[in-house]
């Protein structure tokens, strides 16, 4: 999962600002928090995962598709498990990633607040918000 979550962060650049921890930092936050406190959904065969995503509660904490695997659905799908779970989502993205701003507004997503940098990376990032039916 970590691979996975380095490869699209890669991939992704420079519509994302690269990583402001090291690969093995990555791989030990997966290991220590992720894995042992949040809620992870993978599309994929066991070991080769295509698309990820983490739950916090009612936040979208991570959201990835690996590089050559985008375009099929997958994202469409882990966040419409996302929906079917919640009344209400929120996830932040950075504002200059404008495919996934655009995903998640297709998702019925709205930016909620003016952009912050107020994360590890430093750059702009939108608060999204999504309400239920």
């Amino acid at each position: 999962m970590a691979n996975l979550w380095l490869e699209s962060r890669r991939a992704a650049e420079p519509a994302i600002p690269p990583a402001a921890h090291t690969d093995a930092e990555v791989r030990a936050w997966f290991r220590e928090v992720v894995f042992a406190g949040q809620e992870v959904w993978v599309i994929g065969p066991h070991g080769r995962p295509e698309a990820m995503m983490v739950l916090q509660g009612e936040w979208v904490e991570q959201l990835y598709v690996a590089p050559g695997r985008q375009r099929r659905g997958h994202g469409s799908r882990l966040i419409g498990l996302a929906q079917s779970r919640w009344d209400a989502l929120s996830l932040w993205t950075f504002e200059t990633n404008h495919s996934a701003r655009a995903f998640y507004e297709r998702h019925g997503f709205v930016a909620d607040e003016p952009a912050s940098a107020d994360n590890e990376e430093g750059a702009p990032a939108l608060l999204y918000r999504w309400r239920g039916r």
